[in-house]
Order: C-alpha cells, then structure tokens, then sequence
C-alpha cells in the first residue's frame, strides 16, 4: 500500500526532503504560487502552522508556475518573498509541475488519493491535500478555501 510517506521532494534551499521523516504527522500540502489573487492565503497557512506545529502538524508548500505563470521567480526569489510578506517559516519546497507529463511524483500520489469534481487534475494555485497520521489523504480542498475553515478537519486529524 502506498502511502505519502515513499516520497521524496526537493526543498526551497535543495536539500532532499523524505516524507518517511513524517510518519505519524498530519500533512497539509498546498500548491502555492507569489502572484496569485490567493496569495494572501500564506498568512493563514502560516498561522496554522504557527498554532499547531507543536501537536504534529506539517504544513509543506510547493510553489507551481503552471497557472497563468503566477509563481515566475526562482527558488530564491519565492523564498525572499514568502519569509518578507508573509513571514512563513513553514516548509517550503523547490517549484514543481502539479498536472502534466512532468507532475512531481507526490502530485500524482495525491490527485490519485482524492479526486477532483469533474477530474482529477488541479486547477488552480492553492489547492489543499490534508494527509493524516497514517500517510494517506484525509481531503483534498479547492483554491478558495481559506486556511483557516480547515482547522477543525486539522484538529480532528490531529486527534
């Protein structure tokens, strides 16, 4: 049985990332993008891992250029502006594909885990995978919602 946990990822500064490190942990991973009308959605990506890192929360974001070419900048540049704008210090990961021939494995995993309304492809910057303790995925969330109306499904996934 696969799980979240086979995976590996490059990080924002290139350091090899394996989600086995993980294990027991809730997941929120989100495709982010600098540039987007939901940018300002960091800050409550931020905030919940503000508030719940110390109970197991793991909140990863993979920056995407695949939408309308909102996330431009190299690793550097989306760092610098995620850490000044919006002071996040939650795990960032290196630019990645989401749909497409050259998808990051662990997009593949997800969208196979919990499908889409009418595909299963994402469609957009900010879609949320929740994945609970056990390394498969719990929800998978559309762009608009927000950060915040996730933390009870955080909380209980924590529980």
């Amino acid at each position: 049985m696969t799980t979240i946990y086979t995976f590996t990822a490059t990080d924002i500064r290139g350091n090899v990332v394996n989600f086995s490190d993980f294990k027991d942990k809730v997941l929120l991973i989100v495709n982010t993008a600098s540039k987007c009308g939901f940018t300002p959605q960091l800050a409550g990506l931020q905030e919940l891992h503000t508030k719940y890192h110390d109970k197991g929360l793991v909140v990863i974001g993979f920056p995407c250029n695949q939408f309308g070419g909102q996330e431009p900048d190299d690793e550097n540049g989306i760092a610098s502006f995620c850490e000044m704008n919006y002071g996040v210090d939650f795990l960032m990961m290196s630019k990645v594909d989401v749909n497409g021939d050259n998808a990051h494995p662990i997009f593949e995993f997800l969208k196979n885990e919990q499908g889409g309304i009418l595909t299963d492809a994402i469609k957009w910057n900010f879609t949320k995978f929740l994945v609970g303790r056990h390394g498969k995925v719990l929800d998978r969330y559309a762009p608009t919602t927000k950060p915040e109306s996730l933390e009870y499904d955080i909380i209980k996934a924590l529980a």
